[in-house]
C-alpha cells in the first residue's frame, strides 16, 4: 500500500513538473521528496528481490522497479523513458490493488495505524509545498524548501516549536488541518499500542 500511494504521488509530481514551470523552492522540495521516495522504492526492490524464489523470473518486471528508483536528478535523469517506466509501475500496482486492500485491513489495528501514517506522509508533502505557494507576504518566514519542510514536520508532530509560523489566512488554515492530522496520528498510535495489551 505504501508503494502504491508513493507511486501515485510520483506520477502526479512528474506530470506537474512536465506541464508547468515551477518556482525554484517548490522544485527543490519535489527533488527532496523524490530522492526519499526513490530510496523507499530501492529498498522495496531489494526486499522483493531477496524474497523471490526465482530471481530471473522476478526480474522480468523487477527491472522496472529498479529503474524507477533512480531519482529526478539531472545527472541520473533518463528523460521520458524513466517517466514511462514509472507510469508502468503504477499500472502494475493497480493490478493488485484488490489484494492489497483485502490484506491491508486483515488486522484492523495495524491497518488503521498504517492508514494514519500514509495520510501523515502525504500531508507533510502537500502542506510543505502549499506553504511556499501561499506564504508570499513580505513578513512570512516560511519561504524556503527547508523551512517549509521543517515547519510541516513540527506542526504534524504537534510540538509547536514556534520558530516558523504562517502569517496569512491560507497558511493558518493549512496549519489547522496539519495539526488536526497530527493529533489523530498520535491518537491512533496510542490506541495501537493499547491494543497490544488487550490481545489474547
Amino acid at each position: 500500500m505504501l508503494i502504491l500511494v508513493l507511486s501515485i504521488y510520483v506520477l502526479g509530481a512528474l506530470v506537474i513538473d512536465a506541464l508547468f514551470v515551477l518556482p525554484e523552492e517548490i522544485s527543490r522540495l519535489l527533488q527532496i521528496f523524490d530522492v526519499v521516495i526513490c530510496a523507499v522504492f530501492f529498498l522495496d526492490f531489494c526486499i522483493q528481490f531477496y524474497k523471490a524464489e526465482n530471481k530471473l523470473k522476478f526480474m522480468r518486471w523487477g527491472w522496472i522497479d529498479l529503474v524507477a528508483s533512480i531519482p529526478m536528478m539531472d545527472a541520473l535523469r533518463l528523460g521520458r523513458l524513466v517517466r514511462l517506466i514509472r507510469i508502468l509501475r503504477v499500472i502494475k500496482a493497480f493490478k493488485s490493488l484488490k489484494d492489497f486492500m483485502d490484506s491491508f485491513f486483515l488486522d484492523k489495528a495495524k491497518g488503521t495505524l498504517n492508514s494514519a501514517l500514509l495520510i501523515a506522509i502525504l500531508m507533510i508533502i502537500f502542506s510543505s509545498i502549499s506553504m511556499i505557494q501561499v506564504e508570499t507576504d513580505p513578513e512570512s518566514n516560511t519561504t524556503t524548501a527547508g523551512d517549509s519542510l521543517w515547519w510541516a514536520f513540527v506542526k504534524i508532530t504537534t510540538v509547536g516549536y514556534g520558530d516558523l509560523f504562517p502569517v496569512r489566512l491560507e497558511g493558518r488554515l493549512i496549519a489547522m488541518v496539519l495539526m488536526t492530522t497530527g493529533v489523530g496520528l498520535f491518537g491512533t498510535f496510542t490506541a495501537y499500542v493499547a491494543s497490544w495489551f488487550v490481545k489474547e
